[in-house]
């Protein structure tokens, strides 16, 4: 039995979209209009797939979408809490599908409930939508199937993207309030420039009376944001594409990478994001069963600074090879300290997945501390110059208003 997403009419011509599971497609459209609907098109579940429409016309659906961090770490709470009650994974498919509200994570998990009731495995169902699946998420669902402990796998899964979701909104949240201070503070600033000072400084020109230097200043900085302001938005949107298409090309990225590491305080809080990922990744994957090879494999993944994945690519080769993790990552110092001496210390004791554990938990403990001082002094340095730049605007003002009132006094 398979899932068919199809379209169809109600009785009032209303379209209606949906999912239905039938053993073929004719199975299906008999099912709708025993419901009173009217089939358009019917087809079977795919990671792609062609559909042709009423009138003829071909048209193409793609689950190559994935789901959002914040819906799959629910989806994965949800999955885990309704294994572990007990219930057997096509009821618990049955419950999500139900219990989704988004039209795309329903469509993708008929999809796995089809793959499933075919008689495939659940990691074989999700295989076929990776995607929405990552191979790290796959690999502990496997590792859960054969072991027998799909409940509790699923549980350290649901920790795992639960806290990979958190930390991730923690160092977006860090940075949101600072970038909205500069952007309504620059549009403040270039709306005063461009419309308030020209009409206030036209009153003072036509005076014929000598301005004093900041007014002049910005009457010049004015004339010059009128002028050539729109050139350089242009010009900055223009930089903008052509450094994403130059950084399509992997050494360039790498290089820029690269560089991004050595800023003082990007750099450290940039590498904390990156061995955190690698060492909840690693932790979650080895506490499940998965050897720590094969768990290496799917880590590199979630590395996102290439040179740093690349250093755990070289650590791969090394440990397939018989040599030390600690050691191996310890070769590139581009890791924290910290991260290679507690995997040095699992490796020795025998307790590897523990000490990632608290390898991962350590980091993101720092990151939060380093997000929050970054932000607390941001947000004042920011107010400073903002104000700084208002106030030599407001000055600029008044000066010449004061200098008129001394000359009638």
């Amino acid at each position: 039995m398979a899932a068919f997403e199809y379209q169809a009419l109600d009785a009032k011509g209303r379209a209606v979209k949906g999912v239905l599971e039938g053993d073929a497609e004719r199975q299906v459209r008999v099912m709708l209009r025993e419901r009173g609907l009217t089939p358009m098109h019917v087809a079977a579940i795919r990671a792609t797939k062609s559909q042709t429409d009423d009138r003829g016309t071909t048209f193409h659906v793609s689950l190559r979408r994935g789901i959002p961090g914040r819906d799959l770490a629910l989806l994965t709470r949800q999955f885990a809490t309704l294994v572990h009650a007990g219930l057997t994974i096509e009821e618990c498919l049955n419950a999500l599908v139900e219990q989704s509200e988004s039209t795309h994570t329903r469509t993708v998990l008929a999809g796995v409930r089809g793959r499933v009731l075919e008689g495939q495995s659940l990691a074989r169902g999700m295989g076929d939508f990776p995607h929405a699946f990552p191979d790290i998420y796959r690999n502990m669902v496997d590792a859960g199937e054969q072991s027998g402990r799909l409940d509790e796998v699923l549980e350290r899964l649901a920790d795992y993207t639960e806290d990979r979701q958190a930390l991730q909104n923690k160092v977006m949240l860090a940075f949101i309030y600072p970038a909205l201070v500069t952007v309504v503070a620059l549009a403040v600033v270039t709306g005063l420039l461009v419309y308030v000072v020209p009409q206030v400084t036209r009153v003072f020109t036509n005076t014929g009376q000598a301005l004093p230097l900041p007014t002049r200043f910005l009457i010049h900085v004015s004339a010059f944001v009128r002028a050539v302001g729109i050139w350089w938005l242009v010009g900055a949107a223009a930089a903008f594409v052509g450094a994403r298409l130059v950084l399509r090309e992997p050494k360039l990225r790498a290089r820029w990478h690269r560089g991004l590491l050595r800023i003082p305080l990007f750099g450290r809080l940039l590498r904390g994001v990156n061995a955190a990922r690698l060492t909840s990744t690693l932790g979650i994957l080895t506490a499940s069963g998965i050897p720590l090879l094969n768990a290496m494999q799917s880590a590199v993944q979630v590395v996102t600074n290439l040179p740093m994945r690349a250093a755990v690519e070289d650590a791969l080769r090394q440990v397939r090879e018989g040599g030390s993790l600690a050691r191996s990552l310890g070769k590139s110092r581009l890791f924290p300290p910290l991260v290679i001496h507690l995997i040095a210390s699992g490796e020795a004791s025998g307790s590897l997945d523990l000490m990632l554990v608290r390898a991962a938990e350590a980091q993101t403990r720092e990151l939060e501390n380093w997000a929050s001082a970054l932000t607390a002094m941001l947000e004042p340095a920011l107010i400073l110059v903002m104000g700084g730049i208002v106030l030599f605007i407001v000055l600029a003002i008044m000066l010449p208003i004061i200098d008129m009132n001394q000359l009638i006094k």
